[in-house]
């Protein structure tokens, strides 16, 4: 991923949250179904870059105070991070902020436009306004109170021990709650061909696991908040404040034993330990005699023969887990998890709450953001590839799509070039290297074909209800799906968010449009240099070799978790890997709290790669040949100020706490100055010399691709 915070693999059913929209024609807004967005043919040739304008936007972002090194994340956008201190509404801020900030105002004015007037009936435009009206109308939340929710509160009251406490999981699941455990249908990890169910650890109210145990004290604070926060909406649900004290404290002591019994983050990243395959029926006698497993699936409506456990010995202490828990435990347990998921949209009550735990105790805003930022947001998770067939079509041209695909091709045969060379790699590995990286499906921009929405029903009901029918929707849409073969066109993220996948079940590499955009630099302006920093080693590089980390090269051309390496190859790459994980052990971003280097090792992979493979492929260019200077730069100090510049963000203290012990991915300083420490051309570039705070002693700095 460009940007934290999800999993190497795309395994949600809901659509990525995005935040940005272009004009609407009138046309799709009163027909049935919108336009296909624009295509355009590929090319191998970049297209060149207009001239400069007369200020140079990078110098904005320079602080000429800071020496390049001994920190370049500093010196590279300290200026821009001086003079954009992070609003009191956000928790970050920074380059991917901005270009979300472009396309809001836009979005809200298309959302206002289609609100007022009539269209017709199911078509994407009235889905659009019953979605906006609904959601801003807050008199209409604050008299619905949680009445949203009642049908799901009455069946909980129902649950009288734990087997009736896993049914409930199994249709809160379909609304888009977590509760008990993560249960998902995705491709099959070694049959990519196949969709599979997946069960997999899960139901915390916290971020992972450490939450529970780290005893730093802002972990021990967060705790604290926690419990207090579970108090407080049992209060609002109509518990006296004694009682729903009691309460909290029991479920947060329930938690806490969920959290004891699951495997830690770095121990999630491996493929091979984390694929159970098993029958429905082994699944119950073997490690969960309590749970039948296939009655509670057909609830889903799916019968499979099989499924992929993650974790046995997780569900196996879940099972005693639940059998042993007072049913008054599970019950407020599985009311908490819904109004904690649904808070923001309901009463101005639960709507407060939820924003002073959530964005005040866990990310450190100062103040709730506009309701109708976060209304766009939720409109985007609900059926954001509805906006995003409008966005394209005014903020992604033919010609940057021509661009950025003739750019992927560029990193392509820089990496083909690189494991050709490589002195630690058998010839037998090589060929299976290079054979899985011709095979890489590159998605720039948008989707080919687009998802229809037509039968997802928004209405004017309440903001509530709209956000469990799309999630209900999306649930479905995955079931209908599941009896047919995958269709690996699909995207897992809309074109307006800002960020990137590669998804090994598909070898595919994901790259939404809005990834590629400069926040007020139109994209003919972007030379070069930085072009090949930013987006294709920040993006395209950092995503074809995921292909090659640590997880994605177990996975073979296919998508096929398939053990391709000799074992002689397969050590030597952890022994080069190794060095990675030592050297972001041992930052340390908060006193008492390091990057956890194990965990963040693909991340941490496939910037080091990123880098290289941009740098390998910009130096082709006409640009890096004729080597003239922009702005006082060399092209290849510009090159790395452009991928430093894919990291120009800065967060509070809480949530990079929340960052350190829950994401895969390193804070993004540590994006900047980890990867640049071990290639000799950036010690080139700015001088670096021993003594200086960014030189590593040669024998100490990775190299693996």
């Amino acid at each position: 991923m460009k940007q934290p915070a999800a999993r190497f693999r795309p395994r949600r059913l809901v659509i990525a949250l995005g935040a940005a929209l272009c004009t609407l024609g009138s046309a799709w807004a009163a027909a049935p179904a919108p336009a296909p967005a624009p295509t355009s043919a590929t090319t191998a040739v970049a297209t060149p870059a207009k001239p400069q304008p007369a200020e140079d936007f990078l110098a904005s972002h320079i602080d000429a105070s800071v020496d390049p090194r001994k920190d370049f994340f500093d010196y590279a956008n300290g200026r821009w991070l001086a003079t954009h201190p992070i609003p009191p509404s956000e928790s970050s801020w920074g380059i991917g902020n901005l270009v979300q900030e472009d396309t809001y105002d836009t979005l809200r004015k298309i959302n206002v436009e289609f609100g007022a007037h009539r269209a017709p009936a199911g078509s994407y435009a009235e889905k659009i306004a019953n979605f906006w009206n609904t959601a801003m109308d807050t008199a209409k939340a604050d008299a619905l109170g949680i009445e949203p929710l009642a049908d799901e509160l009455k069946r909980i009251d129902g649950v009288t021990d734990g087997k009736t406490a896993m049914m409930e999981s199994f249709a809160l699941a379909q609304i888009g709650v977590d509760t008990f455990f993560d249960g998902q249908i995705s491709q099959d990890e070694k049959d990519s061909a196949a969709w599979a169910v997946h069960f997999n650890q899960g139901g915390l109210g916290l971020p992972e696991r450490d939450f529970y145990f780290n005893t730093e004290q802002g972990v021990v604070k967060i705790r604290a908040e926690y419990v207090a926060h579970l108090s407080r909406l049992l209060q609002l649900l109509g518990r006296k404040p004694a009682d729903a004290d009691a309460a909290a404290a029991r479920v947060m002591a329930f938690e806490t034993e969920l959290a004891r019994i699951s495997r830690k983050i770095e121990d999630l990243r491996d493929p091979d330990r984390n694929y159970n395959k098993m029958s429905p029926a082994d699944f119950t006698a073997k490690y969960t005699p309590d749970i039948p497993w296939s009655d509670r699936m057909y609830s889903w409506g799916v019968q499979p023969q099989v499924v992929i456990v993650g974790q046995p010995e997780f569900f196996q202490g879940m099972d005693r887990l639940l059998t042993k828990t007072d049913p008054a435990v599970l019950r407020d347990y599985l009311r908490l998890h819904l109004v904690d998921t649904y808070a923001p949209t309901l009463s101005k009550a639960f709507d407060d709450e939820s924003f002073r735990f959530h964005g005040q105790a866990m990310s450190g805003q100062k103040e709730q953001r506009p309701r109708w930022k976060r209304v766009i947001d939720a409109e985007n998770v609900a059926m954001g590839m509805i906006m995003g067939q409008a966005y394209v079509a005014d903020h992604f041209p033919p010609e940057a799509k021509k661009r950025y695909t003739a750019m992927v091709e560029a990193i392509r045969a820089a990496y083909h070039d690189r494991i050709e060379k490589l002195d630690w790699m058998s010839p037998q590995t090589k060929a299976k290297a290079l054979a899985k990286l011709a095979a890489v499906t590159a998605k720039v921009g948008y989707p080919d074909k687009w998802e229809d929405y037509h039968d997802m029903n928004i209405a004017k009901v309440s903001y509530c209800q709209n956000m469990m029918r799309a999630a209900l929707w999306q649930f479905n849409d995955r079931v209908r799906k599941f009896t047919k073969p995958v269709d690996r066109s699909e995207w897992d993220m809309t074109p307006q968010t800002y960020n990137a996948y590669y998804n090994p079940s598909n070898n595919e590499i994901v790259l939404p449009a809005a990834i590629f955009a400069v926040p007020g630099v139109p994209d003919a302006q972007v030379d070069d240099a930085v072009a090949y920093g930013y987006a294709g080693a920040g993006t395209i590089g950092h995503e074809i070799t995921h292909g090659f980390d640590d997880e994605g090269r177990k996975f073979d051309p296919q998508g096929n978790l398939t053990d391709w390496w000799t074992a002689e190859d397969a050590a030597k790459f952890e022994q080069h890997a190794d060095a990675l994980v030592r050297e972001f052990d041992a930052y340390e971003p908060i006193p008492g709290l390091h990057i956890n280097g194990k965990a963040a090792l693909g991340e941490n992979i496939a910037d080091f790669g990123g880098v290289l493979l941009g740098l390998d492929a910009f130096r082709k260019t006409e640009q890096f040949k004729q080597g003239k200077k922009i702005g006082g730069l060399t092209p290849t100090q510009r090159f790395f100020l452009g991928y430093a510049m894919g990291w120009m963000t800065q967060q509070r203290e809480e949530v990079l706490r929340k960052h350190l012990l829950s994401d895969v991915h390193a804070p993004a300083k540590w994006r900047v100055l980890g990867p640049l420490s071990n290639i000799p051309a950036f010690y080139e570039a700015f001088g670096v010399k021993q003594g200086d705070a960014m030189w590593r002693p040669a024998e100490q700095r990775a190299s693996i691709w």
